[in-house]
């Protein structure tokens, strides 16, 4: 039985993540990993290097990113996890870090060993297995299978569009699908699919549904750049003020 308190652990990590406390959020995690380690608490650590390569990967640290990975993926081995979904989740991660990182070649086994748990364990319209999807398309994009990665972008959108409150999720695979428009096609010959791609994205963000959380702050801060490129600079600015005013307590807070 685990002796690391994970509901405090998570609960403390959500509220430094609410307040755009990223350095916190690491010396958070660090100290429960250590803990977690001292008292040989496998699953624990499992848990924490999960988080701990998501927030090095989102700090652009590669180094960390994918040393948290690759422990990860050997306590999910040593804990005998390999065919469940905690696992695939892990993989899921694993395989985001090679793909952020210029490793996409690496990514595509991880992202299969997932589909292939997922899709025999999970519901068909669960969260889970439209960001896979969406992260599959990216890795996709990233090798060139333009194809493939619109059908899988397609998918992914189908599969959110089930989940309540996925507003943003899905205005991120909109803008993704604008960014394989462009690689695939060429700004100038893209220019129309691009527009439709962000003209959906920012119907999405503005719907009257979606739940202006840390989450969506999150979103907010991801998608202002590229919709900045795309020439929407005043909506870009827009949300990045949505963004500090949520962080800062001034926005919507409402748990969906």
């Amino acid at each position: 039985m685990g002796t690391i308190p994970m509901d405090r652990v998570f609960d403390r990590l959500d509220r430094l993540n609410g307040a755009d406390d990223a350095e916190g959020a690491r010396k958070h995690l660090l100290y429960w990993l250590e803990e977690a380690r001292m008292e040989k608490d496998e699953r624990a650590q499992l848990t924490i290097c999960n988080e701990l390569m998501g927030q090095r990967r989102m700090a652009g640290d590669a180094a960390e990113a994918v040393r948290y990975a690759e422990e990860a993926q050997r306590l999910v081995t040593e804990l005998g996890l390999e065919d469940t979904v905690t696992a695939a989740t892990v993989y899921v991660n694993s395989g985001t870090v090679c793909t952020a990182f210029g490793r996409p070649g690496d990514a595509m086994p991880l992202y299969e060993h997932a589909r292939e748990i997922y899709e025999k364990t999970l519901p068909a319209a669960d969260a889970r297995v439209g960001s896979l999807y969406n992260n599959m398309a990216t890795c996709l994009t990233r090798t060139g299978s333009y194809a493939e990665a619109e059908t899988m972008y397609q998918k992914a959108l189908e599969i959110m569009r089930q989940i309540p409150h996925s507003e943003p999720e899905l205005a991120v695979t909109m803008l993704n699908l604008a960014d394989l428009y462009r690689e695939a096609y060429g700004l100038a010959d893209a220019c129309e699919r691009i527009d439709d791609c962000a003209q959906k994205a920012h119907d999405l963000l503005e719907e009257p549904g979606a739940v202006r959380d840390a989450n969506y702050a999150q979103v907010c801060g991801k998608c202002a750049p590229v919709f900045e490129f795309y020439g929407w600079f005043v909506y870009a600015e827009e949300l990045r003020k949505r963004a500090a005013e949520i962080y800062a307590g001034k926005g919507s807070r409402s748990e969906s």
